[in-house]
């Protein structure tokens, strides 16, 4: 089976009165993975007795913060691309992102909204994270609008088939590597990776979450998130080891020989944070049943909150 973008990497490219009018697949494909994990953390809020209008609001931040922290994170590893012309950092069209930045951006913005709104942070946190995976499923499309993030050849019979100009050496030599070669579709491989994910931490917060009785409840505020860190630091860490972009300790492309993938090195940092944190977490006193919804409404007062919202929202709409 031979994967390969029907389109462009430009859902809309045109003009209008003179003025270009450009919208790429991996903007598109971003921006419905966020608006996706905001409605299922509104759904969850609602459940948790929690204003739901708390998600709306935090989503743009989040967004800002994620993209900024995408930014700098990629930067940081390959500022000598940048060196010669610091402004070119800006320019964001000519690629360089990284997810374990804007994982952090996501994360500082809802420290700072849930001290702004005064709301409980680990439980707000499990409010949002399952959405997380969701929205990173989605995202992972993009790549294969523009015919990145994909892996070294195989002979599977599977893959994704790249185009001479998005290829990195040595890839791009067509007589050693002709166009009909298939490459290992690792942007496909964590898009399924989080959709697991996000169905994993629904069923075991369903199991074991807030809503149990607290002699059954294993879940304590904040595990959701060192869950999610763990299970997805891994499945990136072998994925990684596909690609044939990494983002390296001494520049992006090929193997790393002789240097780190830095995605590799952070998945492995989070998954030890992770275990540590859950060990950390489950030596402290189990949650009373009202130690989650700091911040929270009466669960009716919730529910006409988000009646009230969805009736006025353009994205209910």
């Amino acid at each position: 089976m031979i994967l390969y973008p029907p389109d462009d990497p430009f859902l809309i490219n045109t003009a209008v009165f003179g003025i270009p009018l450009v919208v790429r697949w991996y903007g598109a494909l971003i921006m419905s993975g966020a608006l996706l994990a905001a409605w299922v953390a509104s759904r969850r809020a609602i459940g948790r007795s929690i204003n739901p209008d708390h998600v709306w609001n935090q989503l743009m931040f989040g967004l800002v913060l994620g993209i900024v922290g995408a930014r700098v994170y990629y930067v940081a590893f390959e500022w000598e691309r940048f060196a010669a012309d610091p402004l070119s950092v800006l320019n964001l069209t000519t690629g360089g992102l990284a997810i374990h930045g804007a994982l952090i951006g996501a994360i500082i913005s809802a420290g700072i909204y849930t001290r702004y709104a005064k709301l409980s942070f680990w439980a707000w946190a499990d409010v949002c994270i399952p959405g997380f995976p969701a929205a990173q499923a989605i995202g992972r499309w993009g790549n294969f609008f523009n015919q990145e993030a994909y892996g070294a050849p195989t002979d599977l019979g599977f893959g994704v088939r790249i185009d001479p100009m998005y290829r990195l050496p040595p890839y791009s030599d067509m007589q050693a590597y002709p166009g009909d070669t298939l490459f290992h579709p690792t942007f496909l491989y964590e898009s399924i990776w989080n959709l697991i994910g996000f169905g994993l931490l629904l069923l075991v917060d369903r199991m074991y979450g807030w809503h149990k009785p607290t002699r059954r409840r294993w879940l304590h505020p904040g595990d959701l998130l060192f869950l999610y860190g763990i299970f997805y630091s891994a499945g990136r860490f072998w994925i990684e080891g596909l690609r044939t972009d990494s983002l390296c300790l001494n520049g992006v492309g090929g193997d790393c020989a002789g240097s780190i993938r830095v995605a590799q090195l952070i998945s492995l940092i989070a998954i030890l944070i992770g275990i540590a944190a859950l060990i950390w977490n489950h030596r402290r006193q189990p949650p009373t049943d009202d130690s989650t919804t700091s911040g929270a409404q009466p669960q009716d007062s919730a529910v006409n909150d988000a009646n009230t919202a969805s009736a006025h929202s353009p994205i209910a709409r």
